[in-house]
């Protein structure tokens, strides 16, 4: 057989009720802390709002000075292989005005060396004349 319950119905609702209105007090005694706390919590979200964008502003100026450093590489890098390829067309105008100046100098070396070549042979086929002449008289 069931153990006699001697608690009524009326009792178990007076509990209930007692319970709700504990639970209640309970809520409103924390949301009263709540309130008393919560500028002070807006205040730490405003805070950490602030340093995340102060982070987040940082990595982007980071990431700018990186990203200009790298720019100002390619620059100085491009000026450096301007400036080698112009120094290497100079050279080569340099080399080529030498061999077109060591090519006319011995084309007119050559020249000179047929001038007097012709020069002698025309002395000696003078002197063979002269001395023929001279033998006939």
């Amino acid at each position: 057989m069931p153990a006699f319950n001697a608690n009524s119905f009326t009792d178990r609702m007076d509990a209930g009720a007692k319970a709700r209105a504990a639970e209640l007090e309970r809520a409103r005694k924390r949301a009263e802390e709540m309130k008393a706390t919560a500028g002070e919590r807006m205040a730490e979200r405003v805070q950490i709002a602030l340093d995340r964008e102060a982070r987040r502003a940082a990595r982007e100026a980071a990431k700018q000075a990186e990203a200009e450093r790298i720019e100002a590489e390619a620059r100085a890098e491009a000026e450096r292989l301007e400036a080698e390829r112009l120094a290497a067309e100079e050279a080569k105008r340099l080399a080529d005005e030498e061999y077109e100046a060591a090519k006319k100098w011995l084309a007119e070396e050559e020249k000179r060396k047929i001038a007097k070549l012709l020069a002698d042979q025309k002395a000696m086929r003078d002197a063979r004349y002269a001395a023929r002449k001279q033998r006939r008289r």
